[in-house]
Formats: structure tokens, sequence, C-alpha cells
């Protein structure tokens, strides 16, 4: 017969979401690991709705959980396609009781730039790890500010950076830390394409708009991982072909970045001409992606006729798998959210050229 004190451990356990181990020596409450981990999108536009909500039907350590939206016509057209409980969908208002529901373990935050700082924050108040969408926030304040609020509520905070977890980019990445080819001397790094929008968040200064945050963040990103090592100054120059689109933000950002040792890094970003390139000479060869930031298809080849085209099945999957097992195990993530902060770094001293009209100090 079990005693009261018996019981009460067993129903104090189940609402803990714990197992209940017996001994003969004593009774034990045993943490009763998740084989898969629960993600919640914030945002329901196009990246979650395209990419990342298919992308959770192939992963193997984490699932589309739940989501928040302030539209309830999409919340009922998740609900029905995704098989969602009520219990799982939040508005932004309800938002932090998000905080009682153990099947939710990861918010996605997949919001304009604007609004990932306050619902990073919110997510890690509620005691729920954090994904958040590249670029990481507007200032590198508020990227401190999620990584602060991460940090004292012992939750981890990845950035989306899904090429840190492409197989070819990271062949780049171990080029560059063992100078296979020798030392990395130039880096060539454009990505963009013709947005035909003319009323987005893209466009809009205090949403976060403007290229270098968004599609700049690739070649900027690129050229750091391709040499391993951190810009110490920049030389920018803003433009725009469509001034009645572009009224408030750049279209076109052209940015030179210098490297301890000499290395320089020549980047371009545009929201009105398509390129997606990623050339590295170093001073024993060189090697190439092209293109180095698609969803699918990253391909290149070195200076030595080495192909660069493994292939996995979806990136987002991968990124977000590689994510979950760095949770479950306690592992260091790929991208944490210093990495997205060392990006905005550089990308608020690239605003300072193209204001002052000079090079600038990182």
């Amino acid at each position: 017969m079990i005693s009261r004190r018996s019981f009460m451990q067993r129903a104090a356990a189940g609402m803990a979401g714990l197992s209940f181990a017996e001994s003969a020596f004593s009774n034990i409450l045993v943490p009763q690991k998740k084989e898969r981990l629960g993600v919640a999108l914030v945002g329901l536009g196009y990246y979650s709705t395209d990419l990342l909500a298919p992308a959770l039907q192939l992963t193997q350590h984490c699932y589309l959980a739940g989501i928040v939206t302030g539209t309830p016509s999409k919340a009922e057209e998740w609900k029905k396609q995704h098989n969602l409980p009520d219990k799982n969908i939040y508005s932004y208002d309800n938002f932090d009781t998000v905080a009682n529901n153990p099947d939710i373990d990861v918010i996605y935050v997949v919001l304009p730039p604007s609004m990932h700082a306050e619902y990073s924050i919110r997510a890690a108040k509620a005691g729920k790890h954090v994904w958040c969408e590249k670029p990481m926030a507007v200032s590198v304040a508020e990227c401190q500010s999620m990584i602060d609020a991460c940090n004292k509520n012992k939750v981890k905070l990845a950035i989306g950076y899904r090429l840190h977890h492409e197989p070819n980019t990271q062949q780049i990445m171990k080029f560059a830390k063992e100078q296979t080819y020798g030392k990395v001397t130039k880096v060539e790094a454009k990505a963009g394409y013709f947005d035909p929008r003319t009323d987005h968040w893209k466009q809009k200064k205090s949403m976060g708009g403007g290229v270098m945050g968004d599609m700049g963040v690739y070649p900027l990103n690129a050229a750091r991982y391709s040499t391993g090592l951190e810009p110490i100054a920049v030389t920018a120059q803003a433009s725009t072909t469509r001034p009645e689109i572009y009224k408030e933000v750049e279209e076109t950002m052209n940015f030179l970045l210098e490297f301890p040792g000499g290395a320089t890094a020549q980047c371009e970003a545009s929201f009105g001409k398509s390129m997606n390139d990623l050339m590295v000479t170093c001073s024993k060869g060189w090697y190439k992606l092209s293109p180095f930031q698609a969803y699918s298809g990253v391909n290149g080849v070195t200076s030595d006729g080495k192909k660069l085209n493994a292939v996995i099945p979806n990136e987002q999957a991968r990124q977000m798998d590689d994510d979950a097992l760095a949770i479950m195990n306690n592992t260091k993530l790929l991208a944490p959210g210093e990495e997205g902060l060392r990006d905005i770094r550089v990308v608020e001293a690239v605003y300072r050229s193209v204001a002052q009209k000079k090079r600038v100090m990182i």
C-alpha cells in the first residue's frame, strides 16, 4: 500500500514533468529528459510559414508545439493545418503566460528586428530558451540586454545563422582555422536580391529596416567566419536607385572591412539586385562558394579543384536540430547571442562611417 508521503511525491513529480523512481533505500525524483523540444514560433510571416514550419516537420529533436500571432485568422489556420491545441496558441497580449506551459521549451522570435529584444527578453523571463532570427537586434545595447536576460534566467540564446550549420560553410571556417590554403588576404562577399515590395518593414527605419541589418549581415558574417577574425575598421557607402521606396533607409550598402594582420573584405548587400557570391583569396590559393547563402544548393570549389558540394536535406531543420541538441545536452551553441552582437557592433560602425563619410574604427 502506498504511503501518503509517497503518493504526494508521485503527484508532485507528475506536475513538474518528472518521473518517479523507487528503490529499497529511498524515493528519488528523477528528471524525465524530453526526446524532442517543443518550439513556439512568434510571428507568422513568410519565413515562419514557408520555411520554419515545413522544416519543423523534418526535425528529429524538436517540433512545432505552438504559435504566437496577433491575427485570429492566422491562429485558426495554423491550428487546423498543424493540429495545434488551443492552449498552445497565444496572442501578443497573453504571451507571457507561456511560462505556465510545459509543452513549449523554446520560443523562436521571427519578428521585425525592432521587436527582437522585447520578445526575446519576455521569453527568457518566462523561462523558455530563445532562438532569434538575424539580425539579432537594432543595437548593441539591445543585443546585450537579450544576452543578460537569458543568462539571468538560465536559458540558452541562439541566433538564426543557419549557415553556421551548413557543411560547405563549415568547411570554409575550417580552412581559415587551419590555414589550409595559407593566410587569408582578401575576402569578397556579396548578397542581394531585387525586392519589389513598396510597403514592408525592411523599408521602415523604425522597424529595423535597411539592407545592412538584413542582407548585409550575410557578407559581414561571411567575412568574419572566412577569416576567423574580428574587423578593426570599416569604410562604407550607402545608396539607393529607388528613393521613392527607400525613403528612410538604404537600398544598397558597400563596405570595406579591415582585419588585424592586413586582410580585407570587400562586401556589398542590396535589395535592388541579385548577388550571392563568396570568394576567399589566401597566400597559397583560394576557394569560393556560389551561391554562398542560398536556402539550398550552397556549393563551391577550391583552387586545387576540390568540390565544396556537401548536401543536407534542409538548412533550417539542421539549424534547429543542432540548437535543440545543444539545449538538451547543455553544450555550446554554434551561433550564440554573442555571435549576433559581434555583427551588430560592426553594423553600427558601418552606419557611423556612412554618416561621417569616412573610415571609422570598430
